[in-house]
């Protein structure tokens, strides 16, 4: 096989070229989205490589990731490996943790508030995520994730009952109209006051194949809103709402701005992290807080509060 091909072992199946219909319930859906259902197992970054490469075609044509599908056209899906063993399996006890971490639940859609350190999903490595999770422990396959927050982020996660929902629910995301609050510890005692920050931000890709963000006007534009609860010796309690949703958005504006998020790896100082994880700091202390946004003709306002690990450093932070 010379074309998308990975990781072959006795665990996956091969496939030929497939050439696949839209169904009415994938009306809407993005080709990146589609794929990835289509295709259990494969990588994520597998299947942007081969929408990138031109070998994935909607009606014989190139695609962009980006592009949205209508019911009746034909997807070409390149050979590739598939996983024969099914659906993920997760931990009972993992599973169980998740299911009772939702704060909120509605017809439509819940609400998770979402561990640090679990990744939202399955990839790059994870063999679940915190989808395949409450998939398993609710027994509801149709579950869809409606945005991601970074695996180190806590909070509300939203997810809908339905692929439907879903892509309604993603448009309120990308239209801007879902107000985003976090709280964030941040190093450093911050001066100045309220600060809106719109600097654009642009993706980029390391020698080592690790993502990180950086400031750029050839990026995209981020806004941020940054206020100050309260000041410690060496650390600010923020309250940040943001305007867009771009990668790593908070994490980079706050470092932007002169104050990391403490227990940021990617983006803080390794030294001063270590310094506030020898007083008990463990994580990166960042958490969507709340979620407002008009849905079928109603406020929804969901809430996730921060967990245990908060107050303990609330408290650290507060005799240091």
């Amino acid at each position: 096989m010379n074309e998308a091909t990975f990781m072959q072992n006795n665990d996956e199946s091969a496939t030929g070229v497939q050439m696949v219909e839209v169904t009415a319930g994938e009306q809407g859906q993005r080709i990146d989205n589609f794929l990835l259902r289509r295709t259990p197992g494969v990588p994520r970054s597998h299947v942007y490589r081969i929408i990138r490469k031109g070998q994935v075609r909607v009606n014989g044509g190139r695609v962009k990731p980006t592009r949205k599908l209508a019911a009746g056209e034909m997807v070409r899906i390149p050979p590739m490996q598939l996983k024969r063993s099914g659906p993920v399996t997760v931990p009972d006890a993992m599973a169980r943790t998740v299911a009772e971490a939702v704060v909120d639940e509605r017809e439509d859609f819940l609400v998770l508030n979402k561990p640090a350190g679990l990744a939202v999903h399955g990839g790059s490595g994870l063999a679940f995520g915190a989808i395949d999770a409450l998939r398993q422990a609710r027994n509801e396959p149709d579950l869809e994730l409606v945005h991601r927050l970074d695996r180190g982020t806590s909070g509300c996660l939203l997810i809908a009952k339905g692929p439907g929902t879903g892509r309604a629910m993603q448009n309120l995301f990308r239209q801007r109209d879902i107000r985003k609050h976090y709280i964030a510890l941040v190093d450093g005692v911050w001066a100045g006051g309220d600060k809106t920050v719109n600097v654009s931000l642009l993706v980029n890709k390391e020698h080592a194949g690790e993502r990180r963000v950086m400031v750029s006007d050839q990026g995209q534009s981020a806004v941020s809103h940054f206020k100050c609860e309260r000041s410690f010796n060496d650390a600010s309690l923020m309250r940040v709402e943001i305007e867009t949703g771009r990668t790593h958005q908070i994490r980079v504006h706050a470092k932007h701005c002169g104050h990391p998020v403490v227990g940021d790896t990617r983006y803080g100082s390794n030294k001063i992290n270590t310094v506030f994880k020898r007083r008990g700091l463990n994580r990166m202390y960042l958490h969507s807080a709340s979620l407002q946004f008009q849905w079928q003709n109603q406020l929804i306002e969901l809430n996730a509060p921060p967990g245990p690990d908060w107050e303990q450093a609330i408290a650290e932070l507060s005799y240091g």
